[in-house]
């Protein structure tokens, strides 16, 4: 079991991938697959290669796409396919976003009522390792884990793995670098201790940011933001803003031109936006807008349904994974600043309602981390005026917020 962490766009992703595809040959004795319960994800990597594929070899687009889902699958068809008692075929499980692997609750109830399997009591960790365990003479499972990335219910981040290693499967191997257990990878006070076997390795930990070419220090900076430091966060902005400009504004339109004026030949930009910013709908921002997120990440810029042309916006669950080189983040009350801290909200009906639960709470602070860590090259965050004759968005719902992230390091737009 090898745990490989690292800071958001470090390359985890095409690590898996790499392995992947490098051994995407069923006679290949290291025989690999690569596994996400992300959706969009696994559909725009399958269909980037298979064009990517067409192109280089010349047979059909569905031929290269029939080839690129056998080695990139969701892991709810891998799941599916084991609960027949089949040994897989792949020797190598990749698992990316594996902190957000469901934990038994959720794994248990999605089987019961969606699989018709009244018995199922594990979580997808345990599941996973125990279909790998059933190979006689050797299995890998790879671990590709994000830190601070959980952002829905039932996720059960590092502590389900290893509680499933601990509780069932003490004679695996795990690798793993010495930032397994520190920062946001890890919570509830869970250590490696009780492991039987545990191999620490610093070449599993990807310190260093390639999303963002210009902005080692975005991540750092963003967790800070998150985290309510705007000290902190400023003074990295200071050297942030040298390759990576980092603004602010109230004006959509503004904010869309400004993002469309740095795209240069096919770089990318989007719209990004909380999945429960319901509110941004006033502003032109509907976040509940349906869209194919293939088409969205790799038509060209003259495709009305692209990302370029600023209209569909993304959520956190659309983009998780992938990237864009510039976006624009409409950052709606949800999230808000008072003027001491942050509050975080949901939008439920006709009303804003206070999230009290923890896990709920954590789950709002990943997606806006999620949100500022797409872009490549730089960002723009969208702040709306509100409106005091709306009681869903009056302006001081928005006002603290704008501030704050001033205070952060944000520049406003001219």
């Amino acid at each position: 079991m090898c745990f490989v962490t690292g800071v958001p766009g470090a390359g985890k992703t095409l690590v898996g991938l790499n392995i992947a595809n490098t051994h995407s040959n069923p006679d290949d004795n290291e025989y690999s697959v690569f596994l996400s319960g992300n959706g969009p994800l696994v559909t725009v990597l399958q269909e980037a290669l298979a064009i990517d594929k067409a192109n280089r070899t010349g047979i059909t687009k569905a031929a290269a796409r029939r080839e690129t889902s056998q080695f990139i699958q969701n892991i709810h068809r891998f799941r599916d396919d084991a609960l027949g008692g089949d040994l897989p075929p792949e020797k190598v499980a990749i698992f990316d976003e594996a902190q957000r692997a469901w934990d038994s609750e959720q794994a248990s109830r999605f089987m019961q009522k969606k699989r018709n399997q009244p018995d199922f009591n594990k979580s997808e960790p345990e599941f996973l390792i125990e279909v790998m365990d059933h190979h006689e003479d050797w299995a890998v499972i790879i671990a590709l884990i994000g830190g601070g990335q959980e952002i829905n219910t039932g996720e059960a981040g590092l502590t389900g793995w290893l509680s499933a290693l601990n509780e069932h499967f003490p004679h695996w191997q795990v690798y793993c670098s010495e930032q397994l257990l520190q920062g946001e990878y890890i919570s509830d006070n869970m250590t490696t201790e009780s492991l039987s076997h545990v191999h620490k390795l610093p070449s599993l930990h990807l310190a260093t940011s390639m999303r963002s070419f210009r902005a080692e220090k975005l991540s750092s900076f963003v967790h800070y933001v998150i985290a309510g430091d705007p000290a902190k966060a400023s003074q990295l902005s200071v050297d942030l803003h040298q390759q990576y400009p980092l603004l602010i504004t109230r004006d959509l339109a503004k904010a869309k031109q400004w993002v469309k004026n740095q795209a240069r030949a096919t770089e990318s930009a989007g719209l990004l936006a909380s999945s429960n910013g319901i509110r941004l709908k006033a502003e032109g921002i509907f976040v509940k807008n349906k869209f194919d997120p293939t088409s969205w990440f790799l038509s060209p810029h003259n495709d009305i349904r692209s990302c370029h042309f600023l209209e569909d916006v993304a959520t956190e669950f659309d983009v998780q994974g992938l990237e864009l080189d510039w976006c624009l983040v409409g950052w709606d009350a949800d999230y808000r600043h008072n003027g001491k801290h942050f509050e975080h909200w949901r939008f439920k009906g006709t009303r804003w309602e206070q999230r009290k639960k923890e896990d709920d709470r954590k789950f709002l602070e990943n997606a806006y981390r999620v949100l500022l860590t797409r872009a490549r090259q730089g960002m723009i965050i969208f702040i709306p005026e509100g409106d005091d004759n709306d009681i869903t968005r009056p302006k001081d719902f928005y006002s603290h917020t704008y501030q704050y992230l001033q205070a952060c390091g944000f520049k406003v737009l001219d």
